[in-house]
């Protein structure tokens, strides 16, 4: 059943605009800034419109898993700050953050973006773990794909911390940088009734019945998908989304 702010906002898409003018396949104004913390490893702030969020990497010496004593591995995490949304509350990770956190980490991971055995000290031993920590600064719609492209703007950022075999010295960094074979530019498309949208304002994101976040790399080809939302969507919906996600992604990867 549509509630009065649904019915208000499909008239204005029935003529082919939002409520704040923009059309359905038009950002607000993008702004990637790295190296904003003096003492992460690497970090990024991104704005999409009024949206803001900070990323800062951590990066870990640990053991390897048992069945990969070879290769290190990420972590990412999402903390939703009281402050930047009336909706969130302190607390552990709740079922957005950790969404948030997951997408993020599905399309770097499932893109193989890192080289992971390069991320190696000594096989069995020792390996890099790079720690991703999502801080929500102002909640204006679209922190999903906020942090995907922050995420990846604080990884190509980071510089190694010196490490003698035995411990890091976090207040030295070298010149080495995280290697990365692909750069995964996460878009994710939203349908309120009929119609569909990226860049949604808070307002839309409330509105919305369902939601795909698609990651795709350089040249084009899928790496990850998610749906969202409480409605099912048909093939036809599915296509037409993966196909608004790749037109985007484009637009969007010249920011970095």
């Amino acid at each position: 059943m549509q509630n009065e702010m649904q019915k208000n906002m499909l008239k204005y898409l029935e003529a082919g605009l939002r409520r704040d003018g923009r059309k359905k396949d038009e950002w607000r104004r993008i702004s990637v800034e790295k190296g904003v913390s003096a003492n992460a490893e690497g970090s990024a702030r991104v704005k999409i419109g009024e949206t803001e969020v900070l990323v800062g990497v951590k990066m870990i010496v640990d053991k390897p898993y048992p069945d990969r004593p070879d290769e290190g591995t990420l972590m990412v995490g999402a903390e939703l700050l009281p402050m930047s949304s009336p909706d969130f509350e302190t607390g552990p990770p709740g079922i957005w953050a950790i969404e948030i956190a997951r997408v993020v980490d599905r399309g770097i991971r499932e893109s193989g973006a890192l080289d992971n055995k390069a991320l190696c000290i000594k096989a069995g031993e020792h390996v890099w773990i790079i720690s991703i920590d999502i801080v929500t600064i102002n909640d204006a719609g679209n922190l999903l794909d906020a942090s995907a492209l922050g995420t990846l703007a604080a990884i190509e950022d980071t510089r190694f911390p010196a490490f003698d075999g035995e411990a890091i010295d976090y207040k030295t960094k070298t010149d080495k940088r995280i290697k990365m074979n692909k750069h995964p530019i996460s878009v994710t498309v939203w349908k309120i009734g009929k119609h569909l949208l990226v860049d949604p304002t808070s307002d839309e994101e409330e509105a919305a019945e369902a939601r795909l976040t698609v990651a795709s790399i350089e040249d084009g080809k899928l790496c990850a998908m998610q749906k969202g939302g409480e409605e099912p969507l048909d093939m036809k919906d599915i296509q037409k989304m993966v196909d608004m996600a790749l037109e985007n992604a484009a637009k969007i990867r010249k920011n970095l």
